[in-house]
């Protein structure tokens, strides 16, 4: 106020009485009475202040109209922002575009050079550089710059090994400036803080990116050529379609399935079934044990070249270190490899028995530890030549053997031995009464079994392992198989620092299986957080597919935990089959109702009326919806009941956390709903009904 008093004193008297007019109109007084008519203010009206009901009436605050302001303005931006998105998004999935982070070496011409030949280039292009300034004519410079331009010739990599040395052809250069002389060891190895390859644009000379027949770096690189590693790699390239991934395998086989090897390949009539792997399922549909057919893979070399990405598997290696804050493998060749994710699924290794492992080496010969496919086959050769086999195990794996060998036993006078310490087959599986009932089943297929007992020690004589069980009974038979459980192969662990479970065994990994910064474990490697049931490590078929997915998923970044129950499944033959989920073991308590079984409950029927073996492929059959309809009640087991088919519910604090559907099939997703919901007890009447067991 004090300052426009200042100005106003200032101002001269014209504009004071200017002033002062405004002020009286203003105010409501005439200005006819002090300037006249002169000067056309010839009674004006005086201009009167607006009252408050003339005000317009503010909503609200200024910082309410700012807020609402600010949020119309945000929302306006978010729209904006997501549309863009979708737009990026669908343009790059239709193909449109894509986003290129590797050099295209398959196009690019690389000239790696030395740090001689870069030093006398350097010198070359100075002198030319001195002689262009001498000369006066543009002709004669432009001559002497192309006079130093290098010759496109091969140049040979200088490397330390000479395994190493790659030739590549340099690129045509438009023009010459001097560089200075870079470090090749610096730029040899890819940039670590950065999760896809390093920016080739800022080396000054790239090196080959092929050293031997493996690339230098990979982005995806798994360990272990399994079930687990095939279901990965189609995660990460329906995510990644442009991702290029690295199989390395200790078998010297492609990517297989393993639940065969067991179940229908022994049933196969074809004499060259060994060497074609090949199998008719129930339904008589030929299949074959691998996944992919060899044209689906590519070489490492072709890898690095592929524009659209690809798979290569190299077989018969394996990774015995990683470098975890290097991102780099070492192969069991001294060979390594930098990536950047990994994922681990080693599987498992068969167990022994230690009588059997510390037995003479002429025993050891006639013992087979059964797992791959060399184990296959060199068991249904021997199978075809030797009067007696023993199976020691009374599990998934030694009950499906000692069925299907007893079934060739009926035709080819093979006897077939089976010996574990449980009361029944799959004893630790199934209640008591069941697993009794499953043995009656097991010799019924031609199968001499020996429960309760184990060995105690085997020697050779006349040319055949004598087992000396517990009871002291001698056994002699021609050929020994070992089916007693595996062991997580953990071997990288020491090596790299990961850790390992001290109760489940396995790498422990949290629920989205991430073991360190970017290493992931899957399979039968994996002790994993079940956000249901807890921690775990579980063995199965679809475990494998199930986990191996979910790592591949999160390895671009999904960031998904783990809580799809993995069922499993095991056929004693074509007639007699069960399919499980959860927690499912005979020391817990049980619960149970059973019917009869038709034509039409057998492992033989689900896979004709599917058409799929594996059943773990079945749920897309499958249904939640019920009719439910009566069931039996559940009551303790009857001594000559007929099990033929029905739902064993195994609870821990009266919650319902596995199930075995006997006979069963194809409600594997009703099963499952039944363990998210955690059931109770007090509910498992209702429940049993949602499984129409006399549809």
């Amino acid at each position: 106020m004090y300052r426009c008093r200042q100005v106003v004193s200032q101002c001269s008297s014209t504009i004071k009485s200017n002033l002062g007019y405004a002020r009286q109109r203003y105010a409501g007084e005439s200005t006819t009475k002090r300037f006249g008519s002169d000067h056309g203010y010839s009674k004006a009206p005086a201009i009167k202040p607006p009252t408050l009901n003339e005000m317009p009436t503010p909503k609200g605050s200024w910082a309410t109209a700012h807020s609402r302001q600010q949020s119309k303005y945000n929302m306006h931006l978010a729209a904006g922002l997501g549309f863009t998105a979708f737009t990026l998004f669908v343009g790059y999935q239709s193909g449109s575009f894509y986003l290129n982070y590797e050099p295209d070496l398959k196009n690019m011409k690389i000239n790696v050079l030395s740090h001689e030949q870069v030093r006398e280039r350097a010198a070359a292009a100075a002198s030319a550089s001195e002689v262009v300034l001498e000369e006066s004519e543009p002709a004669v410079a432009a001559a002497a710059v192309e006079e130093t331009t290098p010759v496109e010739e091969a140049v040979v990599v200088e490397d330390a090994s000479p395994e190493a040395a790659v030739e590549v052809a340099p690129p045509v250069v438009e023009e010459v400036t001097p560089v200075a002389v870079p470090d090749v060891e610096a730029v040899a190895e890819p940039s670590r803080d950065q999760t896809g390859p390093s920016d080739q644009s800022e080396v000054a000379a790239p090196v080959a990116a092929i050293v031997g027949d493996l690339p230098v770096h990979i982005p995806y690189l798994l360990i272990g050529a399994g079930t687990s590693s095939f279901a990965a790699f189609r995660a990460i390239k329906s995510r990644d379609p442009k991702a290029k991934v690295l199989v390395i395998g200790e078998e010297n086989h492609l990517p297989y399935m393993r639940p065969p090897l067991s179940k229908e390949l022994w049933f196969s009539d074809d004499p060259e079934v060994s060497n074609k792997l090949k199998f008719k399922q129930w339904n008589g549909k030929e299949r074959s044990l691998f996944f992919e057919q060899d044209e689906f893979y590519c070489s490492p070399v072709e890898l690095v070249a592929k524009e659209n990405g690809g798979v290569s598997v190299v077989r018969g290696h394996r990774v015995v270190k990683l470098d975890i804050v290097g991102r780099k493998a070492e192969l069991d060749d001294g060979r390594t490899i930098t990536y950047d994710k990994c994922l681990i699924a080693t599987g498992g290794k068969p167990k022994s028995l230690p009588s059997l492992s510390s037995a003479p080496e002429n025993v050891q010969d006639h013992v087979t530890l059964f797992r791959n496919i060399d184990d296959f086959r060199r068991l249904e050769s021997i199978s075809r030549q030797v009067k007696s086999i023993t199976i020691i195990g009374g599990g998934f794996l030694g009950s499906e053997l000692a069925c299907a060998l007893g079934r060739r036993a009926k035709t080819s006078g093979l006897e077939v031995l089976q010996v574990f310490p449980e009361d029944g087959n799959m004893g630790k599986v199934l209640p008591k009464y069941l697993s009794q009932w499953t043995t009656e089943k097991v010799k019924g297929e031609g199968v001499q079994v020996l429960p309760k007992t184990h060995v105690e020690g085997a020697t050779m004589e006349d040319d055949k392992v004598v087992l000396t069980l517990q009871d002291g009974q001698k056994i002699k038979t021609d050929h020994v198989v070992v089916a007693v459980g595996l062991d997580a192969n953990t071997d990288l662990a020491v090596a790299s620092g990961l850790e390992i479970d001290p109760t489940f065994g396995g790498y422990r990994v949290n629920a989205e299986l991430e073991a360190r910064s970017n290493v992931w474990v899957a399979g039968d490697a994996a002790c994993f957080y079940d956000i249901k049931l807890g921690r775990r490590r579980v063995e199965h078929h679809d475990h494998a597919v199930v986990s191996g997915r979910l790592a591949g998923e999160n390895m671009t970044g999904a960031g998904k935990p783990y809580w799809h129950q993995s069922m499993f499944w095991s056929d004693l033959g074509p007639h007699v089959g069960y399919e499980a989920i959860g927690i499912v073991d005979s020391s817990l308590e049980t619960m149970a109702v059973f019917a009869k079984s038709t034509a039409a409950d057998t492992p033989k029927a689900v896979v004709e009326a599917t058409g799929e073996g594996v059943r773990s492929e079945t749920e897309n059959a499958a249904t939640e919806q019920s009719s439910m309809k009566g069931s039996n009640k559940l009551h303790a087991p009857v001594q000559g009941e007929h099990y033929g088919k029905g739902i064993v519910f195994y609870t821990r604090n009266d919650v319902v956390v596995g199930m075995v559907l006997w006979n069963v099939f194809n409600k594997i997703p009703v099963a499952r709903r039944i363990l998210k919901e955690g059931l109770t007890t007090d509910k498992l009447p209702e429940a049993a009904k949602l499984f129409d067991l006399h549809e």
